[in-house]
């Protein structure tokens, strides 16, 4: 997986970039397919930098964060936020795909109320 930081309107340390390289790489965990992440960062407003990720991965779409902050760090921390919400509602996109529309503990509990509403109907008709 390749990660590329770059900046806008200023320059960022080494130190500053590897910390970001590094607050980053951990999103991979969450969505094996990653394939690349691109991190721009525009410091044009000095005093509220604007951070914008980019994550590419297998057979889908790009995921876009985009966040500007008090600081460079916590517009970091917002953005990835962002981004593993994002993920994480894909994945819970494909995963119902997958189960016919429904997660399989929602088909379960509907079951379950079927099953009660008909008892509960035949009790009332019985007496």
């Amino acid at each position: 997986m390749q990660i590329d930081v770059s900046t806008r309107h200023g320059q960022l340390s080494s130190t500053t970039r590897e910390k970001i390289a590094s607050k980053v790489e951990r999103l991979p965990r969450l969505f094996d397919r990653v394939t690349a992440i691109h991190v721009t960062v525009d410091l044009e407003k000095e005093d509220s930098p604007l951070v914008e990720i980019r994550v590419s991965a297998e057979h889908v779409d790009d995921f876009v964060g985009t966040e500007r902050a008090g600081s460079l760090w916590e517009s970091v921390d917002l953005t990835i936020h962002k981004l593993e919400q994002q993920i994480r509602r894909h994945k819970e996109r494909e995963t119902d795909r997958r189960h016919g529309g429904r997660r399989a503990g929602a088909s379960l509990a509907d079951a379950s109320l079927e099953k009660l509403n008909d008892d509960s109907e035949s009790e009332d008709h019985g007496e």
